[in-house]
């Protein structure tokens, strides 16, 4: 019989390539994973893998096995959610990824609220940007992602995955206190502006130079208050989402709203295997319950706030 950790060994070195890779997304040693694939491959019988450089390289038969793999550990996370249905208790783990906004200004009361209600259940938290967090969960490293879904660089779920809204969050220019903007603006109006965006790669980057096509942001910063400290000194302007403002603004900026104003959408996914699992509905719920947290405090901060 084959073991179903040695089956989630060779599944993992077939998504990520490299033993370290597939060591990190199990959370173990890559020596664990190379005797994981020793002994699938004692007990298979066959070559599963072989050298390729510094990585390995699935043999035909690891291929095979590996397509197989997906299909059963699907299976059995389906089990597995059927039978805490049957239960109805939540219980096991729960290891959620967000991008980093909602891990601040969601995450912390959700699953506060999930440890309160739910003793018996163990959470972990991943930051990752969208992208990565939808491919983790396909993958199945994680169990509940919550992106962000910008309309013009929508992300393309998997099939197998499962995803519900959480609401809209809208974003504003911000620009130093003595800009000649303010009120209302169009993008157009702002295209040539200096600008301050998100690191190359990041969902907000490819947002800002889809929209305005041909801008060149000259900072890179990830962190949106890291933005704001560098609007403060009048170094340039930016574009940043609701949720990820701080609820004082520092001083020298000021918000300016852009008609038609952009948004996001704020997503939860899962996969369609675990979706009778009891955790993943209580999590869902905790997570819209944070929403009306934050969007009653997204309320307070007015675009006409003063500098």
């Amino acid at each position: 019989m084959i073991d179903l950790g040695r089956l989630r060994a060779l599944h993992a070195v077939a998504s990520y390539k490299t033993v370290l890779a597939a060591g990190e997304a199990l959370h173990c040693t890559p020596s664990a994973v190379s005797q994981q694939l020793a002994k699938l491959e004692r007990e298979t019988g066959a070559t599963l893998v072989e050298k390729d450089g510094r990585g390995l390289r699935l043999t035909e038969a690891g291929r095979l096995l590996a397509q197989h793999a997906e299909r059963v550990l699907a299976t059995v996370d389906e089990a597995e959610a059927a039978l805490a249905a049957h239960r109805d208790t939540v219980v096991g783990r729960l290891t959620v990824v967000a991008f980093a906004t909602a891990c601040r200004a969601l995450l912390p009361w959700a699953l506060h609220r999930l440890a309160a209600d739910h003793p018996q259940l163990s959470t972990g938290l991943i930051e990752a940007n969208p992208h990565e967090g939808l491919e983790a969960l396909h993958r199945g490293h994680v169990d509940l992602a919550v992106l962000d879904d910008w309309p013009e660089v929508a992300l393309r779920y998997p099939p197998g995955i499962a995803h519900v809204e959480l609401g809209w969050d809208v974003a504003d220019l911000i620009v130093p206190s003595g800009h000649r903007l303010a009120g209302t603006t169009t993008l157009a109006a702002v295209r040539d502006e200096r600008w301050i965006a998100a690191k190359a790669g990041d969902v907000c980057h490819e947002w800002l130079v889809r929209v305005l096509p041909g801008v060149q942001p000259d900072f890179h910063v990830g962190e949106f208050e890291t933005q704001l400290t560098l609007i403060a000194a009048g170094l340039g302007v930016a574009i940043i989402p609701r949720l990820a403002r701080p609820a004082v603004l520092p001083d020298g900026v000021r918000i300016v709203a852009i008609n038609p104003a952009p948004r996001r959408r704020v997503v939860i996914a899962w996969r369609e295997a675990a979706a009778a699992r009891p955790a993943i509905r209580a999590a869902e719920r905790a997570l819209r319950e944070s929403w009306v947290q934050a969007s009653a405090a997204r309320a307070s901060r007015t675009v006409n706030a003063p500098a």
